[in-house]
């Protein structure tokens, strides 16, 4: 059994002092690969340092659209050069976010488009952010895809079961965090049980949404196994068969990742 941490932000500092001994807890928990996801230049940069310090630490570089108002062109033209390093899988995160107000709609547009279009030219998967914006993701995802087909993941997700949908037949997978466990989370586990089995992925979005059982922690990757076992009751099927699943359609997404 192995499983892959789709989506941890380890650069945050709650991680980066004890990356050893969390790689070490992951291990005993058959978390075996990490992608650690950046937001901005520092922290994509950040990534890209620990990925190559470690060999289960993948990158992953881009500006989330709560950072978009802040970055540059220059920020985003160094994001571009990074995105050709060797322990670069995906491109983000990125997306759209109209929950928070830290950047205007048209400019997360633009940067989404951005990474989706540097996706298409490198040939590997974009990572996408979707807070309150289903319907404004679906139309930009749409509009990227009649160019060029896409490869990407809706991270964390806990959209409705039609959005799910929608981005499937884009040709987009979904991962499922922690918040999958939650006590209150029953129409995001409805969902999650209508997701096809070749389509679904696994994450913590770490240090955030610890899950149930450990909810109230600092999340890290070890935990993912807790909102994998969620999801294999879910379908009816064991911790083992779906770690199996997510790893192997973490592979099919992410293709710079070599098997372990």
């Amino acid at each position: 059994m192995a499983l892959i941490d789709t989506h941890a932000h380890l650069n945050d500092p709650q991680l980066l002092s004890d990356i050893p001994e969390l790689i070490a807890r992951a291990k005993k928990a058959a978390v075996t690969q990490v992608v650690a996801v950046g937001i901005c230049l520092p922290s994509s940069r950040e990534c890209v340092r620990i990925s190559e310090e470690h060999r289960e630490i993948h990158a992953a570089v881009g500006i989330h659209p709560n950072s978009a108002a802040a970055a540059s062109l220059e920020d985003w033209n160094q994001i571009v050069d990074l995105a050709g390093h060797p322990r670069v899988v995906a491109i983000g995160e990125t997306g759209l976010d109209l929950y928070r107000d830290h950047t205007p709609l048209n400019i997360q547009r633009d940067y989404f488009i951005k990474h989706i279009t540097l996706s298409q030219q490198l040939r590997i998967p974009f990572i996408v952010h979707c807070r309150n914006a289903e319907s404004e993701v679906l139309a930009c995802l749409k509009e990227a895809g009649e160019s060029a087909p896409l490869q990407g993941v809706l991270h964390s997700f806990t959209g409705t079961r039609k959005t799910a949908e929608l981005a499937i037949q884009l040709g987009m997978y979904i991962s499922f965090a922690g918040m999958l466990t939650f006590k209150n989370a029953e129409d995001l586990r409805s969902v999650a049980r209508n997701v096809p089995l070749d389509r679904i992925m696994v994450e913590t979005d770490s240090p955030y949404l610890a899950p149930v059982p450990v909810r109230g922690r600092c999340n890290e990757p070890s935990y993912v196994t807790h909102t994998a076992s969620c999801l294999a009751d879910l379908h009816g099927c064991s911790l083992e068969q779906i770690s199996n699943i997510t790893t192997d359609n973490a592979h099919a997404l992410f293709t710079r990742i070599n098997p372990s």
